[in-house]
């Protein structure tokens, strides 16, 4: 088995300052770190128990069947945030069949991205 001792989504956006100004300013991600210089350098942000690095410069999209899921503590408030920011959701909020609450939302090269509610009722708030 392997041991894994970090890990990271890399993204290489079309446009790295417009993906940079969506993660870093529009959602808020703290960053965690940043190297290199000019347009292409690299930014680090904290996804909660992850990481999520921008850096270079992708020729086309990302694969459209890539998809960022994040947990937050009250997806309502993050929807009214989000809006309030100008960042267009592409679904509000609901509670889906499987017990979660969720809202859909893309970033600039249309990556979509669920920002989740996990209600404290629901198993994963469970270990066995």
């Amino acid at each position: 088995m392997v041991h894994v001792l970090s890990s990271r989504i890399l993204l290489r956006p079309t446009d790295p300052e417009r993906s940079r100004v969506f993660y870093g300013e529009s959602l808020g991600l703290p960053v965690y770190r940043e190297f290199g210089t000019g347009p292409e350098r690299g930014t680090v942000y904290f996804l909660g128990g992850g990481f999520l690095e921008v850096s270079g410069r992708g020729d086309t999209p990302p694969a459209p069947g890539l998809l960022l899921w994040l947990q937050v503590a009250d997806v309502r408030a993050a929807y009214e945030e989000l809006s309030a920011r100008g960042i267009e959701v592409l679904r509000a909020p609901r509670r889906e069949p499987w017990g979660l609450d969720e809202m859909w939302i893309s970033d600039p090269d249309g990556v979509r991205i669920a920002v989740v509610e996990v209600p404290e009722d629901h198993p994963l708030r469970f270990r066995p």
